[in-house]
């Protein structure tokens, strides 16, 4: 599918989407008022902003082409990241949203600054920023610029560019709002354009009765039997939840938005939003892999299941439309991305450190200045990636960034829920802890791989028993530690929950739980 093979509609739908997407992030930044901060929308973001706004962050080209990989070889278990997710994004709205919005933080170190102290503001700081440039910039630039070198047979370096350039834009020109804004219109079209995959999917293998026919009986079960090499059932229940807590309640480019939002109410619902869009994953990202196993059962790469789809089963023209959702997904990501590295450098490490009386001209200049920065870096840091030949770079980075969510999800759990932790504990979780952790993935990965040693327990074990290892060094550590700690200034909404977050919330916990219960097998 390269670019000359693209016809007339499918560059009018292009360019189409890209006028559209431009128009939407001037609007946005006319609203902003003049001198307002870039990084949290001035408070204003409503619930649907919110929702759009995490679940598009979460979204990228890699996740698409991932989920419908994994359907195709095995069914709708891949779901359970999706699914299992409503219980943190529950923790984000009822426990960490009233103390993050209660404590009037800009970032997440911000916050944990209040509790432990500036150095472990400090540490969190640069940990956030080294985070956001490998897995949110420069992957997300390695994966979407992999497709569209594909498609329109350009160098690394300029896919990673354009799709920088078109997202710093709608970064420095409005900040979060814009961000948040362009999010609501992109997301509307991933959901129409995936559903409309979905639904051509269905019609051509004869409905739902013929799919589940034509794929093993085993596709439908969200759990597996715990000798399955892939998703066995207990490190699904056991370690997700520990990637679930750091990606979910303390990565500062999916909470942001919550930061940003209008009032805790705003934002519980906004959370409770994210939530259903993402039981959205199964039927629009997973299904068309079962989908494409049904109708081409042949296919070699199930790496390729999704455009097989998308080449096969739209007509001429959609093309366009195809590429644009992509983008979206993409420019999405980026987005939400460089607000968030820029928002932690300038308050964390500029304003905190170096110019406390910075006025507010200044603080956005710097954030733009990062912005523009922190774009160039990820952009070397992609070349880099694409330069080395021989591994699959991508999953292998994935991985790794697992092993960093044990510390991050331990300082934060005892930060909030046991007040007896102390800055000790958590400085060591964060520094001993990541070197121990990210010590064991490097040996689980590359040293000692798990391929070839059959030692290894399943990945997401071997990340619950890391964080286990972890807080209990935190608890030792704290329980010993004699040194006077600061009075903590985090301060905790005490707004109720209203009547309609909580409605919102019951509805999705019973949907949530007659999903499992429908899709749950005889482990």
């Amino acid at each position: 599918m390269q670019a000359k093979f693209l016809g007339t509609l499918d560059w009018t739908i292009l360019v189409a989407y890209f006028l559209i997407l431009l128009a939407i992030g001037v609007w946005a930044s006319t609203k902003r008022k003049k001198g307002s901060s870039l990084f949290l929308a001035e408070h204003s973001l409503r619930w649907h902003h919110i929702g759009f706004s995490m679940w598009g962050t979460n979204v990228g080209p890699s996740m698409l082409i991932a989920s419908a990989s994994a359907g195709f070889t095995t069914g709708i278990v891949s779901g359970n990241y999706a699914w299992y997710a409503f219980v943190f994004i529950f923790l984000l709205a009822f426990v960490f949203a009233p103390r993050y919005l209660g404590s009037n933080v800009n970032t997440l170190p911000e916050f944990m600054g209040l509790r432990f102290g500036q150095q472990t503001r400090n540490i969190l700081a640069w940990y956030t920023i080294v985070t956001v440039l490998i897995s949110w910039l420069a992957l997300t630039l390695f994966a979407g610029g992999i497709l569209i070198r594909q498609i329109f047979d350009i160098p690394m370096w300029a896919s990673a560019l354009i799709l920088l350039a078109i997202s710093a834009f709608f970064t420095m020109l409005g900040g979060l709002k814009a961000v948040a804004y362009t999010n609501v219109y992109q997301m509307v079209l991933l959901i129409i354009v995936s559903a409309t995959l979905t639904i051509v999917g269905l019609v051509k293998v004869g409905g739902v009765g013929n799919l589940y026919d034509a794929v093993p009986h085993g596709f439908w079960n969200l759990f597996q039997p715990n000798d399955d090499p892939a998703f066995p059932w207990l490190p699904i229940l056991l370690g997700y939840p520990i990637m679930g807590v750091w990606f979910w309640c303390t990565d500062q480019s999916m909470v942001q938005p919550v930061l940003a939002a209008k009032s805790l109410n705003e934002g519980q619902k906004g959370a409770n939003f994210t939530g259903w869009l993402k039981i959205l994953d199964v039927p629009l990202y997973i299904l068309p892999g079962v989908l494409c196993l049904a109708l081409y059962p042949s296919l070699q790469n199930p790496d390729e299941a999704y455009m097989t789809m998308v080449t096969n089963l739209f007509p001429v023209g959609m093309v366009g439309l195809v590429l644009a959702v992509l983008t979206a997904a993409l420019v999405s990501t980026i987005g939400s991305a460089l607000n968030a590295l820029s928002t932690v450098f300038t308050m964390d490490i500029y304003v905190k450190k170096y110019n406390p009386k910075a006025s507010q001209p200044e603080i956005i200049r710097m954030g733009q200045y990062v912005t523009v920065v922190g774009a160039v870096i990820s952009v070397l840091i992609c070349i880099a990636i694409d330069s080395i030949k021989g591994l699959n770079l991508f999953n292998v980075f994935q991985s790794v960034l697992g092993f960093i969510a044990p510390p991050m999800a331990a300082v934060f759990l005892f930060g909030v829920f046991w007040k007896r932790t102390t800055s000790r504990a958590a400085n060591m979780a964060l520094t001993l802890g990541t070197v121990f952790s990210i010590g064991v993935g490097i040996l689980y990965l590359w040293v000692l791989p798990a391929e070839k040693y059959t030692f290894w327990p399943h990945f997401m074990m071997l990340s619950f028993y890391i964080f286990i290892i972890i807080s209990m060094a935190m608890i030792i550590v704290s329980l010993l530690d004699k040194t006077p700690q600061q009075a903590t200034m985090m301060k905790k909404l005490a707004d109720k929950p209203t009547i309609g977050v909580k409605i919102g919330w019951a509805m999705l916990i019973i949907v949530m739980i007659c999903l499992y219960i429908f899709f749950n097998g005889h482990v």
